[in-house]
């Protein structure tokens, strides 16, 4: 079947981009393959109307929106390639069907890397990236931060600071700059540069980081500052700009090609909230309405 959108990727910002496509009549391929980053977590905070609303439910509840309007088509299908033919994208999934569409919106999303690869076990549950979001419900905890270039160290701990002044900075192995961090010492706040041997805890509730020289320190929760990879090869399948790793856009989803789109935390293999991916979302949608509207007047 021919769309006019293909969406790549179901977190909320190609969820509501579908949402605004689809009440706009426009005919669109929704493909999910249940990759979401914060599908880890058990709760995502500071949305409002949807506090505390797991991912789980966040997606069921869109899903169930987007199941009343006829236009959406849901893939639960992994996209392996996008080629350009023509007027048309042919859009190929791993198990090797073909869908085209006249235009493409990647919300493909990014995944986390860390340094220190057992983080993974704690993370969504006691250990986090996003102080808005899960800071409150560690409030006045015992907090390790596992960080290791000093002006993460000096953003995420300042910023903490809010939340919890019982901060560990860890670093696993690195040395830093001790002249850069003194606001950070100036706290007292301990920052520990051996490396890390194990983190400790039950079901996911870190209790404690044991360090490579024996020592325990005791931590009931903490954040991470990871990196972030593009979990595909869309960007370079499709020829897309790229401007420091950020892809290039006109500040509202739309790419150096006239018929690609991108809305969420892949733009600038950044982190950010739902709030923030979804109202991108639909301000890329729109923009796309606003295209094909402006296309069918064109004389």
């Amino acid at each position: 079947m021919n769309f006019d959108v293909v969406v790549i990727g179901g977190g909320a910002a190609g969820l509501q981009a579908t949402l605004t496509l689809a009440r706009s009549r426009q005919h669109v391929a929704l493909f999910d393959n249940d990759t979401n980053r914060n599908r880890v977590t058990e709760e995502s905070h500071n949305f409002i109307t949807q506090d505390g609303t797991s991912p789980t439910e966040f997606r069921a509840i869109a899903n169930e929106d987007l199941s009343r309007y006829p236009h959406v088509t849901r893939k639960a299908e992994t996209v392996a390639t996008i080629e350009e033919t023509g007027e048309y994208f042919t859009v190929t999934t791993k198990s090797g069907a073909t869908h085209t569409s006249r235009r493409i919106l990647l919300a493909t999303g990014i995944q986390e890397r860390f340094s220190y690869e057992p983080i993974r076990n704690y993370y969504g549950k006691s250990i986090f990236h996003c102080p808005f979001c899960d800071g409150y419900e560690l409030r006045d905890a015992a907090l390790a931060i596992f960080a290791s270039n000093e002006q993460a160290i000096l953003h995420v701990t300042k910023l903490l600071y809010n939340w919890s002044t019982d901060l560990a900075i860890f670093t696993n192995g690195v040395t830093l700059d001790q002249e850069l961090l003194q606001p950070i010492l100036d706290k007292n706040i301990s920052i520990y540069s051996d490396a890390i041997k194990n983190l400790h805890g039950d079901s996911g509730q870190l209790s404690a980081v044991e360090l490579a020289d024996g020592s325990f320190v005791s931590r009931n929760g903490g954040f991470v500052v990871p990196d972030y990879v593009r979990s595909n090869t869309f960007i370079e399948q499709l020829r897309l700009e790229v401007d420091d790793n950020e892809i290039s856009t006109d500040g509202f989803g739309r790419t150096s090609h006239p018929r690609i789109y991108v809305a969420g935390e892949m733009v600038k293999n950044a982190s950010s909230s739902l709030l923030v991916a979804s109202t991108e979302g639909a301000t890329t949608a729109s923009m796309i309405v606003f295209d094909r509207a402006n296309e069918q007047f064109h004389s």
